[in-house]
């Protein structure tokens, strides 16, 4: 039975016997989200600085990027995950017989 290390042993575990990358997801999601919102930001504010009508349509059009680029690093995410949870349900298979 495999159990489970805590996250510092389980990053210099050179055996890769458990994976960290379950556990770093929700950090990254909210880095992406962190990175999206200042990139939206930072364009509303070069827009505004260039003209104020232009800030203005940036600023109506820019939380359409905004939450796509959110939906996709989600869905990125989630993806990653399943094929994890799928590693984790082969192996218990594997360990059955």
């Amino acid at each position: 039975m495999n159990v489970q290390k805590g996250f510092f042993a389980s990053l210099f575990d050179l055996s890769f016997s458990n994976l960290i990358t379950t556990r770093v997801l929700k950090f990254i999601y909210v880095l992406a989200m962190i990175g999206s919102a200042i990139v939206t930001i930072v364009y509303i504010g070069a827009a505004f600085s260039a003209s104020t009508g232009f800030g203005v349509l940036v600023l109506l059009l820019c939380p359409i990027p905004f939450l796509l680029y959110v939906i996709l690093a989600r869905i990125w995410i989630e993806f990653i995950l399943v094929v994890f949870r799928m590693a984790d349900d082969v192996r218990e298979i594997a360990t059955r017989k």
